[in-house]
Parts: structure tokens; sequence; C-alpha cells
């Protein structure tokens, strides 16, 4: 049990935001007491950076662009009136929107009103959707129900539509892509516009794009007249556009409080700003990340969020900490090869999964609970005095202590409940304090080189499909000798492996033993005119 030393530690370091009832305890990080006094200057040039960039500085030399997420929930902090301006109306055109879907002024043809949404897109056009979606939602509830299709797996984008057999005559269809080109979401809007077709429905008249003005997307939007557009800005990157359109248009018609979210993320922001580090939980939690890896990714961050809403938030922190702070080159450009991996799933199903590793395993991790005070649902007892949320919270709890026990570090966020507001400021939190740590560790965070990498790698893959598909004869042939006929001996592996990717497809008839070099490749019947 705790001991007098133990709780004055907690009560030294925990910090509370008061205007959202969100505390932060640290006190289970092993940093010693003059840690904080070490890391006072360096924290206080990353606080001037993160100023510099809420004032509009170019934070994104790669592309030349300013980042302003933070704008989003303070308009009046935008560098320019213009955007300000922006900002607000692109709010009140979803508000507006959803309302008119809502009441049937934007309706389907040959139905009284859109019922169901179905979102498509990647990445940050995904992930912090689907998080919201599933934190805040409630089948009961919801004004529509909402799908998302996040990847370019056929059989998977399949799934989804089974489930809508029937229903497209009432989907909202939202494609959200930033160039408008990005392959998995042009692919998903490619298969399901086909699907609408096949139901003898016009794709166009219940389609809106999410995506930037002048886009391949835009102007296909525009073009065939679909439904709405709402535009995505420069400025925002995938991964922290959850509170721009990209987030607030999926969740106004699945009607969510946008208007809480905003009000969340705002409130915390102005904790955040603050460059009183004791009181600032982005700062500290950014302080503990440095302490815990060495200020060199050296243990993974596992996020425990003892509530089945908050799911789906691990997922969500993967791309917004790894895609910021995975880089291989600092501001100089050395080489540092820098990041903070990030696993986690919810509690207590974790203690059934892998915390058994946690405290007896490898101490390679520190951990990061979250802990939401309302239990919600039923109050019955399991037993005398006990419920299920009283179980939940004493496995929190528990665990907490056991790791601690075995020296394993973690911290503790704590809020009220499972709402819009919580929502948003658990966003901002966690956007805060990746900035503050990128700054801290000498690294760009709003860029990604290694994204745009297996972007151009794929390309060449499909590339070489190209060239493979070309080569095949009624002649069977191995990998061997169609790499060679090709003219790229050095990409024999590859080879294969597309060559078995087009067999299992029926796209190249394959003959042979399971030896890569037996295996033998040649035209499918079919393009030979065979039975």
């Amino acid at each position: 049990m705790d001991t007098s030393a133990d709780w004055h530690r907690f009560q030294q370091h925990l910090c509370r935001v008061p205007a959202l009832d969100l505390t932060l305890d640290i006190s289970r990080m092993q940093f010693d007491d003059g840690f904080l006094d070490r890391m006072s200057e360096p924290m206080q040039k990353a606080f001037a950076a993160m100023d510099a960039l809420e004032g509009g500085s170019i934070a994104n030399p790669d592309e030349g662009r300013m980042v302003g997420h933070y704008w989003l929930r303070a308009p009046d902090l935008a560098p320019s009136p213009e955007i300000a301006a922006e900002i607000r109306k692109t709010i009140d055109d979803v508000k507006s929107f959803a309302a008119a879907v809502h009441d049937g002024t934007v309706r389907p043809p040959g139905a009284e009103r859109f019922t169901r949404v179905l979102a498509i897109g990647i990445g940050g056009s995904a992930l912090g959707p689907m998080f919201v979606a599933d934190a805040l939602g409630d089948p009961d509830s919801d004004r529509m129900s909402i799908e998302f299709i996040d990847n370019t797996d056929p059989d998977g984008l399949a799934r989804v539509l089974r489930s809508l057999d029937g229903c497209l005559g009432e989907t909202l269809c939202i494609v959200t892509s930033k160039s408008g080109g990005t392959p998995e979401t042009r692919n998903g809007m490619l298969l399901v516009a086909d699907a609408y077709r096949q139901a003898g429905l016009d794709f166009a008249r219940y389609a809106v794009a999410v995506t930037m003005n002048g886009s391949r997307l835009d102007q296909t939007a525009d073009a065939d007249n679909w439904v709405a557009r709402f535009p995505m800005f420069d400025w925002i990157g995938g991964r922290t556009s959850v509170l721009s359109a990209v987030g607030l248009l999926p969740a106004a018609l699945q009607g969510l409080d946008i208007d809480g979210l905003l009000a969340g993320a705002a409130d915390c922001d102005v904790a955040t700003r603050a460059h009183d580090v004791e009181s600032n939980p982005a700062a500290l939690m950014a302080l503990m990340w440095h302490h815990a890896t060495g200020g060199k990714g050296q243990k993974d961050m596992v996020v425990l969020p003892y509530k089945d809403r908050l799911l789906l938030f691990s997922r969500y922190l993967q791309q917004l900490v790894m895609e910021s702070l995975g880089k291989q080159l600092d501001l100089e450009g050395r080489r540092v090869d820098q990041g903070l991996a990030v696993y986690g799933n919810k509690g207590s199903t974790d203690q059934h999964a892998y915390v058994q590793q946690l405290r007896e395993g490898v101490p390679n991790f520190f951990a990061v609970f979250i802990r939401v005070l309302a239990s919600g649902g039923s109050a019955l007892e399991m037993e005398p005095g006990v419920t299920a949320g009283d179980y939940l919270h004493g496995f929190l709890l528990g665990t907490r202590e056991a790791l601690s026990e075995n020296d394993r570090e973690s911290m503790t966020i704590s809020i009220p409940e499972v709402n819009a507001r919580t929502v948003g400021a658990l966003i901002a939190l966690f956007e805060r304090a990746v900035g503050l740590y990128a700054d801290l560790i000498g690294i760009n965070a709003y860029h990604q080189p290694g994204v745009e990498a297996g972007k151009k790698a794929a390309a060449s893959v499909l590339t070489l499909q190209g060239q493979i598909l070309a080569t095949l004869t009624e002649t069977p042939q191995n990998a061997i000798q169609i790499a060679e006929a090709i003219g790229v001996p050095e990409q024999t592996e590859a080879v294969f492996l597309l060559l078995e990717h087009l067999g299992a497809n029926g796209r190249a008839r394959v003959a042979g033993d399971a030896s890569p070099d037996q295996m033998t490749f040649a035209l499918p019947e079919s393009a030979t005119g065979g039975p």
C-alpha cells in the first residue's frame, strides 16, 4: 500500500486542468529530484518554438507550409483574418450541411432522407474520425449510422459494402483525401462508385468530398456536381486533421457534439500553452517521454485506457506519435534515428493479454493509464458493494501498483467521463506533447519523408507488375527467366512475389512444386483461348 513518501510524491507530481477536471499523475515515473530543473532550459526553448508555430512560422520546410491545427479550435489565433474566416466558415458549413441532411432538405434521389454515412479515407483521414465515432457514438441515439473504408483491401471493402446491402440508396458517402490522389482512397472511391452503379444509383448524387481546393478529387467533385465539397487546408497535416472538416463532418452527421470536441481541445490548449512546466500536462508528458526513453526512443509507450470507448485511441496515437517522431535526421541534418513506438488495447483486456510481460518480462516500455472516473452503464452489484465498474477501476489501480512494485514506470491520465469535451482534450493533450517532445529532441514533427518514400516504392512495384504481365506467355517460365526477360535480374525476389500474387488472383497460371526456382508461371488459360 501507499507509504507517506508515495503520498507526498503523488501530491507533488499531480498536474490538474481545472477547466476539464483532467489530471496527469507522473509520480510513478522514476525521475530524480533534479530532472525537471536540468530540463528547464530546453523546455523553455521548446515553448518558444511552439509559440512560433502557433504564430504562423514555417514549420514544415519540406513543403514550405505553416502548421496550424491549434487554430482550428481558436480561429482568433490564426495569423491572418483570411485563415480565421476560412476556419469559421468551414465549421458553420459543416453544421448547416449536417442539419440539412438530418431534416431531409439534402436528400437522396428516391428516398426521404439519408440514414447512413460511409466514410472513405486512410491514415489521418480515417484514424481520427474512427476514434471519435467509436468513442462518442451510440447506435440508439446517433442521428446516422456510420461505416468506414480505410484501406485498399478489396475483401475488406466488400465486407463493408455487404453490411450496406439494400441501403446504398440512403447512404451518404464522404471521400476524404488532401491531395485527391491518395491511391488507397481513390481505389476505395472507384470500387464504391461501382457498387452504386451496380445498384442503379448515380454515385455523384450521394457523394461528398473533403479535400484541398483544386485537387484531383475537388475537380472530379466539381465536374460531376457532387452533393457537397468541404476544404482541407494546406496548413493541416493528416494526423492532426481530426478537428477539421475531416473529423467534424462525419461526427456532425453522426449527431455528435462537435462544439464540445472543439471546446475541450481549446481548453486543453490554454492549459498546455502555459510556460510553467508543473502546471502544463503536455510539457510534463513530453518530459516524461524524454526521461523514460533517454530522449532517444529507447522504450515503447504502452497506452492502457480502462474504457471500451477508448479502444481505438492507441491506434489513433500510433500515427500521431510515430509519424511525427519517427525521423532519421534531426533539424541539423544529422542522423539520429529517432522515434517512439506506441501500442495498446484496453483494460482490463490487457491484463489477460500482455500485462504478464509488462510486469515480469523485458522492461522496454513505460505505460500510460487512462482512468475514467464515471463508470456509466449499470450499477448492479456483482457482490455486496461492488459493481462491474468498481472491478474495472480496481483492475487499473491494481495493475498500476503491480507494475510499480517491479520498477515498471507509468503515468496516469484521469478524466471524469468520456464525452465530447474530454475526447477533444485528449486529442489536444497528445498533439501538444508530440510537438514539445519533438523540439526537445531536435527533430521536425511535421513532415513525413518516410511515408513519401513508401509511396514511391509502391509505385515502382506496380510498374514492375505491369512489365511482368506484359512478359507472360503461354510457355511457362520461372521467376528467374521472367526477371531476366524484363532486364531486372537483381529484382528476382520481387518478381517471384508478384507472380505469386498474380497466380493467386487468376491472372497467371502456376505450375510446378512449391520451390521458388521450380514454380513456373504463364498466361492464364482464359487469356490463351483455353477452356
